[in-house]
């Protein structure tokens, strides 16, 4: 059992209040906050180490490159890669998908098939279309069904000799539902298809083995597993990666120059063009420790837990819709009043006035509203240190919402 009240002492940002009430933050579908010890690498890393890497002889330049390679041995390890050089620092998961997008413009032609879903974040949607558009491949995509699964009879009918590549997400940012990925997976590979899987929302969640998935990509931002905005990975398994062109030009991703032609560095750095974020990178690898030393499964059968609580009470009251209800879920819960006129984001301010942080809106995932026939939803998304009377203020506040709004 989590020491909550210890958890909690270790996030400085929830101790102040919003609107004169004590902060509930339930927006950790968007980002999660950042303990004492994640501030303070940042602060010891530009006190103490600040230099560039890769490129210096000198002993803060060294000391910065080991750290940061250091911290990419983190990630291998957290995910269970094979390799360091199957590592590679982005910018976030929507810088690392669209890594792999254009870097897969050399390998697909006229007539090949991408497979996406309906459940996607725009950034799992955008860049295979760019894709599609640049090289003639065609997009198809897996529906989803009212109740928030994704239709696998008809995924199996979609994959064809021709389909290249499949992509979908490991949990809904919209929804919170966890997907088969592993059954989506096995079923491209019978077709010699590559798989992407958007891990943005599960890597804070649930123990992730990138081996046992057999997946081919796998993508995730930092700053949802408690580190730095502004950092995230793109895992790719070494044989593809090594068949993509690169995702930008520049110094470090570079063998050698010459005024006609260039070659590429080998991995990972081929794609780590530029001055990377490096204090980020570094203290990301101080993120997976906390969760590390909580305990992945501690992390993730707290938040199945936060989650069960809010949507068995929130389904108490007859004005709450609750999309996608009894589905596997993790960290997060939508839903909506049934009041003519109401908007969520109407709820969502009525929920701030009370110190409730949630997200309103589409979630960058217009595609599923258009589906449920929607404009939005209200989405409480949870974190390690969110308790159960969290999960009481927002029924609370919900409730004050029903009255205000009726």
């Amino acid at each position: 059992m989590l020491n909550q009240s210890a958890i909690i002492r270790q996030f400085p940002i929830l101790q102040q209040k919003i609107n004169g009430q004590a902060l509930v933050y339930l927006d950790n579908g968007a980002t999660v906050q950042k303990p004492q010890r994640v501030i303070d690498a940042i602060a010891n890393y530009y006190s103490t180490t600040n230099s560039n890497v890769h490129r210096g002889i000198h002993t803060l330049s060294q000391n910065a490159t080991i750290a940061m390679e250091k911290a990419r041995e983190k990630v291998k390890a957290y995910i269970n890669a094979k390799k360091p050089k199957e590592i590679n620092f982005t910018y976030g998961t929507t810088d690392a998908i669209n890594l792999v997008a254009t870097g897969f413009t050399s390998l697909l032609q006229k007539g090949d098939e991408i497979i996406i879903t309906e459940i996607e974040h725009h950034s799992n949607i955008v860049p295979w279309q760019i894709l599609a558009q640049r090289t003639g491949a065609e997009i198809k995509y897996i529906p989803l069904t009212l109740e928030g699964k994704l239709d696998l009879d008809k995924y199996k009918s979609l994959l064809t000799d021709k389909t290249k590549m499949v992509a979908v997400n490991h949990v809904s940012n919209a929804l919170g539902i966890v997907n088969p990925v592993k059954e989506i997976i096995d079923l491209a590979h019978e077709k010699k298809a590559w798989v992407l899987v958007d891990g943005a929302q599960a890597v804070a969640q649930m123990k992730v083995d990138v081996q046992e998935l057999d997946v081919d990509f796998y993508a995730f931002s930092g700053h949802k597993m408690y580190g730095p905005t502004g950092t995230g990975i793109l895992y790719g398994k070494e044989e593809i990666l090594k068949q993509m062109s690169p995702y930008r030009g520049g110094g470090e991703m570079i063998e050698t120059v010459e005024m006609k032609a260039s070659t590429y560095a080998d991995l990972p750095f081929k794609f780590e063009a530029g001055t990377p974020n490096i204090c980020g990178n570094i203290v990301l690898a101080e993120a997976i420790d906390f969760m590390l030393d909580i305990g992945m499964e501690n992390i993730s059968g707290h938040k199945k837990s936060l989650v069960t609580l809010a949507e068995e009470k929130l389904a108490e009251l007859p004005e709450v819709e609750i999309y996608s209800p009894n589905m596997p879920k993790s960290g997060a819960i939508s839903f909506n009043l049934k009041l003519n006129g109401v908007h969520p984001s109407d709820v969502g301010m009525i929920l701030d006035k009370q110190g409730i942080a949630v997200r309103t809106g589409h979630h960058c995932c217009q595609p599923i509203m258009a589906r449920l026939g929607i404009l939005g939803t209200v989405r409480a998304s949870f974190a390690v240190y969110n308790t159960a009377e969290d999960v009481d203020k927002l029924v609370a506040g919900v409730k004050k919402a029903i009255t205000f709004l009726r």
